[in-house]
């Protein structure tokens, strides 16, 4: 029986005389091959706008190699030593050979900066020696103190040995003010230097409070939105819409105006009498100033996956809820609610990445009290130069989205987000 029925199938072919399994497989790869050609271009993008950028920030973050680079001669003693060696004659050639040849090079700034980084003042000792090096001649160890007595300092040389690799996490040590001592030993930098996890908690606290505030106010508009007539919830929803056809740094310079001493609000307060023109409120250059402008700017973010939840809920669960003898609370909290919590999980995500990313209105607004660590990631960039920091930095930002992510996907689930 088992031949029987196995010798058909075996026969079944297509109308061109090929075998029937041999062509679904056949067509079935097409079908494949036509579909990753689709999203081809989709793949090309992503990964020439954001996994390879992403990528070239991580490896910044741990690569360096200003240092090794110029000075091979050191690098090499530091490798054939181990740490806690005092440097002897070998060592103050390497060192004297390679600052010549640095400043010959016209590089010795980039080395003097690289150390300057752990070590601050090293910059202009590594350029004055490139100036005062050019003729030393053996002993050189005798020859290099004599030329710049800051040599003999071991503190010095053990930030040198630590920078020496190309790849190192001092600069993910720097970013949580840590650093490693003469004994290579992790410890904490100084209070009076320690601002990176001052500003990391800044910057969650801010962007947790402005999240909340956002929901605050979003809850109410995103539910009349779903529940007014369809006339009425298309006009509001271009009120919501309209921040977005404006520019962004037109709408922070609106909240500068508004919110200076000098400006709208305190003036509507002293005429009409609530304050004294002595009594000004200072709502700008602070905290207060960047959460109210940020909450004003990301509130569309939050009322638009709101919206996408509220407008499906049929209207006659609350209303049978209340028939059954539920207040309007107790409908509320069991019926609706629950069922607006993909879209709060969604908005609440979306605005607290939003937030703690920002840039322009925490530095126009902001000031020194109110601003984020992105504001000091654009620092190392554009004043300071020191990449490998600002990317260790924004590294750091990028592992806590991802962990809010895997909570997310914990608690509420990834399946539910709904974005609109």
């Amino acid at each position: 029986m088992a031949d029987l029925s196995a010798a058909p199938a075996a026969l079944l072919t297509t109308a061109d005389g090929r075998p029937l399994k041999a062509a679904l497989a056949r067509a079935q790869q097409q079908a494949k091959r036509r579909a990753f050609l689709l999203v081809l271009p989709l793949l090309a993008f992503i990964v020439v706008t954001f996994v390879l950028p992403i990528g070239q920030m991580l490896h910044q973050s741990i690569y360096n190699d200003k240092f090794s680079a110029n000075m091979p001669r050191l690098v090499a003693w530091f490798e054939s030593t181990e740490p806690g060696t005092v440097p002897d004659e070998a060592a103050y050639e390497a060192l004297a050979l390679d600052i010549r040849d640095a400043a010959v090079a016209r590089t010795i700034g980039e080395v003097g900066t690289r150390v300057n980084y752990e070590y601050s003042g090293t910059r202009s000792l590594f350029t004055s020696s490139g100036r005062k090096f050019r003729s030393l001649e053996p002993p050189y160890k005798e020859a290099v103190l004599e030329a710049e007595p800051k040599w003999a300092d071991p503190a010095i040389w053990a930030t040198m040995r630590q920078v020496a690799p190309a790849y190192s996490t001092n600069f993910f040590l720097a970013a949580i003010d840590m650093t490693r001592n003469e004994k290579h030993e992790i410890v904490a930098v100084a209070e009076d230097r320690q601002i990176y996890v001052t500003l990391f908690k800044r910057t969650f606290f801010m962007a947790a409070l402005i999240t909340v505030a956002c929901l605050i106010l979003a809850y109410p508009v995103a539910h009349l939105l779903a529940t007014l007539p369809l006339k009425w919830s298309n006009l509001l929803m271009i009120l919501v819409l309209l921040p977005f056809w404006t520019s962004l740094l037109v709408r922070t310079t609106s909240w500068m105006v508004l919110l200076q001493q000098q400006g709208v609000i305190n003036n509507t307060l002293v005429a009409l009498g609530i304050i004294g023109d002595d009594g000004r409120i200072s709502m700008m250059y602070n905290q207060t100033g960047t959460i109210i402008a940020m909450t004003h700017i990301l509130l569309p973010f939050m009322i638009l996956p709101l919206y996408s939840v509220m407008r499906p809920i049929p209207p006659s669960y609350v209303r049978a809820a209340r028939s059954l003898g539920a207040s309007s609370w107790t409908a509320f909290r069991r019926v609706y609610l629950p069922q607006t919590l993909p879209g709060i999980g969604a908005g609440s995500l979306l605005v607290f990445i939003l937030a703690v990313g920002y840039y322009i209105t925490p530095a126009l607004v902001g000031g020194a009290d109110g601003q984020l660590i992105s504001n000091l990631i654009a620092f190392h960039m554009t004043n300071s130069l020191n990449w490998s920091l600002a990317a260790a930095l924004a590294a750091i930002l990028l592992g806590v989205v991802l962990v809010l992510y895997w909570l997310y996907d914990k608690l509420v689930g990834i399946d539910n987000l709904k974005l609109g």
